[in-house]
């Protein structure tokens, strides 16, 4: 598992609170077996919409990997499939003033660092964004900053989740794999459990 200290790149910003996962990646993908492909979908019923002009459709952000949103990202239904298609689209960590619990929880478990910064930081990264596209912004989870433009910003992270990053421990289900001889042994010694 690798470690997570800090996430360097360009950003794209998606104005508005409360942009809930059925907008991120709508129901009728929800059907497929593996997340592969869900990048090209993600926002899809907002592009299509927009005819072309969302930020996820525009040239200059096609290798964003910094994702800039609002307050209440990832509301609504809980499903995974709206991380996975994000990360899948190119996107590594995620600026926002909040985000739905169940959200932050199923970016944690892929490896996408969410970070939380006042309203003020966020819009004025937005902005900053807007105006240059191909300028590089830099995550720093160990420093809890921002950075773009010559200027840092403080971000916040739960400490216990910034730590799992930092120390690379933040895939669960890579630790048990990575775990299965100690947890055998373990378990041989238990009485209670019989093989």
């Amino acid at each position: 598992m690798a470690q997570i200290e800090q996430i360097t790149g360009t950003g794209i910003p998606i104005k508005g609170n409360d942009i809930d996962t059925d907008r991120i990646i709508p129901a009728r993908f929800l059907k497929c077996i593996t997340f592969d492909g869900l990048g090209e979908q993600v926002f899809a019923d907002d592009r299509a919409a927009l005819n072309g002009d969302h930020t996820f459709d525009q040239p200059q952000y096609k290798r964003a990997s910094i994702l800039v949103v609002n307050r209440n990202f990832g509301c609504g239904s809980s499903r995974e499939h709206a991380p996975q298609a994000i990360a899948r689209w190119g996107i590594k960590a995620v600026l926002g003033e909040s985000f739905a619990e169940i959200f932050f929880g199923n970016c944690v478990a892929i490896g996408i660092p969410c970070l939380t910064a006042t309203s003020e930081v966020v819009n004025r990264t937005q902005d900053f964004l807007e105006a240059n596209p191909a300028a590089t912004v830099a995550l720093d989870l160990a420093a809890q900053t921002v950075t773009f433009g010559g200027q840092s910003f403080a971000v916040v992270m739960p400490e216990g989740v910034r730590q799992t990053f930092l120390a690379g421990t933040w895939d669960a289900c890579g630790q048990l794999v990575a775990n299965a001889a100690t947890i055998r042994a373990t378990v041989a010694q238990l009485p209670y459990v019989a093989w």
